[in-house]
């Protein structure tokens, strides 16, 4: 392999962070007949069953109108966030070998996830332009939001995955209690409903969960009345507590992953 900045330098760092990319979004599509396309089916089948359920089955009295977008927005970074916390809990044991071995800072094994899932997120957004196009959602100045959280969720899945990476290594059943946790999150998040749909007393306790904020600036473009202030704000401060609590966690606890592994 071809060396690029001095040991330790920012520019070995991301070029070693690209170059495990890489390998991860070509081992996953090398040996798929579908290749791109599951990265849109997942968030598309999934928008599909709750479009019908709610529109088709029940009355719906929660989100906007077209619902088909309402969900999409929400549904594709979810399962950016869903994807990447479920490797994290894996992250250090299926590359046990070179993670030992390797001289780079081991935090690069939880930053490749976020950013091979994030661009898989990327590649899915013709899915919600192509259907906004089509059932007339209107796209407003909201848009410009949308870097920020993309920002915001890198930020709250690099902390996240700094604390549940070397936590799952020491404690082998954070694994199956992750998976648990993910499902009830799904359900406490605003994806199928939004912040405004819930009552007062569990609106002010959606503050605090980060996925509330960062799901109403993706939706910021297409529905501008979603916007809540005090859910942006508290995911903008967990975000980065969340952060700054991961690399101190990480910090400490890597000398005893390493002798683990």
């Amino acid at each position: 392999m071809r060396t690029v900045g001095a040991p330790g330098s920012l520019r070995r760092y991301l070029h070693s962070l690209w170059l495990l990319t890489a390998r991860d979004l070509k081992v996953r599509y090398a040996t798929s007949a579908l290749g791109y396309l599951w990265s849109v089916l997942d968030p598309l089948v999934m928008s599909g069953i709750y479009w019908f359920v709610f529109t088709q089955i029940f009355n719906r009295g929660v989100g906007e109108d077209p619902y088909i977008v309402f969900l999409i927005t929400a549904l594709l970074p979810w399962v950016w966030f869903n994807a990447s916390v479920n490797d994290f809990t894996r992250a250090f044991n299926k590359d046990a070998r070179l993670v030992r071995s390797t001289a780079i800072p081991r935090s690069i094994w939880v930053n490749r996830i976020v950013l091979s899932k994030g661009i898989e997120f990327l590649c899915s957004l013709p899915v919600l332009i192509g259907f906004a196009a089509f059932a007339g959602a209107q796209a407003g100045w909201g848009l410009l939001w949308f870097p920020l959280a993309v920002l915001l969720q890198a930020m709250l899945l690099v902390g996240l995955g700094l604390i549940i990476a070397p936590l799952c290594v020491l404690w082998a059943d954070l694994e199956r209690t992750t998976r648990l946790v993910l499902r009830a999150l799904f359900y406490a998040s605003p994806v199928i409903y939004s912040v405004h749909d819930l009552p007062a007393a569990f609106a002010d306790i959606a503050v605090i969960n980060p996925l509330a904020g960062i799901f109403t600036l993706y939706r910021a473009g297409f529905f501008p009345d979603q916007w809540d202030t005090p859910a942006v704000v508290g995911s903008v401060c967990v975000s980065v507590l969340v952060l700054g609590v991961g690399i101190l966690v990480f910090r400490r606890l890597e000398p005893a992953v390493l002798k683990e592994l």
